[in-house]
């Protein structure tokens, strides 16, 4: 019964996507995604860069075997994307590339407009792109159009912890393109609003901030991965209908036989 979450031909065992940045320190990040049991990880080339972060850095997410998936955080137009998207090519050798592109400090909203154009570029330019966007159907329906194989709407803005603000949004995007893998991004903040989303028939969930700002985010990794489970699982036994009146759960087939004459 159980499906594989499958990404541009290549298929993982777990479900969690999960993000590199914000941990107390690079120790406890290596200790969380290992916790996890996740095979990707996010990591973003233009926040790494520092010296202090360097080969270190670099090399923590390497011993942890995960895949790496690149992502444009931080940008803000077509063409700076497109030439991070590049770098990342290079220097983390994958053609997979998590595209990123803010239009609004304030909720940090992915720009639609923007979006299109820099997905239609990099789409042509070899990369497998996995699109960062809002949960408007009409934008993944476009995104799709362009060649998109997964795409990654928010369950909330980025670091807000929310959960999943729009479910009905989310829900009508997983019916509307149930041959598409479909991962929640951004927004979650309990492991709770990951067994939702899986639940609802996501494919995966990509966090970060729930896990690097918990109290004790190894411990919380582990509690993301079992929701995660939890909400697959879930999906795939088929809830029970819901009913407007109580219906108990065993029958009366008769009074027992102490209150029988």
């Amino acid at each position: 019964m159980h499906k594989a979450l499958t990404i541009y031909g290549e298929t993982f065992d777990s479900r969690l996507l999960i993000g590199s940045a914000l941990y107390p320190s690079p120790q406890i990040m290596q200790q969380s995604l290992v916790a996890s049991q996740s095979q990707i990880v996010t990591v973003s080339l233009r926040r790494q860069n520092s010296v202090e972060a360097g080969q270190d850095f670099w090399q923590l997410i390497k011993d942890t075997g995960l895949r790496v998936l690149p992502n444009t955080a931080g940008c803000h137009s077509v063409k700076e994307v497109v030439t991070l998207a590049q770098m990342c090519r290079e220097v983390f050798d994958t053609d997979w590339i998590k595209l990123e592109l803010i239009g609004d400090e304030y909720n940090l909203q992915p720009d639609p407009v923007a979006l299109l154009e820099a997905t239609d570029i990099l789409i042509k330019d070899g990369f497998k792109v996995l699109p960062y966007c809002t949960d408007d159907l009409v934008i993944c329906q476009r995104l799709a159009d362009l060649g998109c194989e997964v795409l990654m709407p928010w369950g909330a803005p980025i670091g807000t912890g929310k959960g999943l603000i729009n479910p009905y949004n989310l829900k009508t995007i997983r019916e509307r393109l149930p041959e598409h893998t479909l991962i929640v991004d951004a927004g979650l903040g309990l492991p709770s609003h990951a067994c939702q989303a899986l639940e609802l028939g996501y494919d995966a969930v990509l966090l970060n901030s729930a896990i690097a700002g918990a109290g004790c985010p190894v411990t919380m990794a582990k509690a993301f991965k079992s929701a995660v489970e939890a909400g697959r699982f879930s999906y795939e036994a088929k809830a029970m209908p819901e009913k407007e009146v109580a219906a108990p759960s065993t029958p009366t087939m008769g009074m027992p036989f102490w209150h029988q004459d």
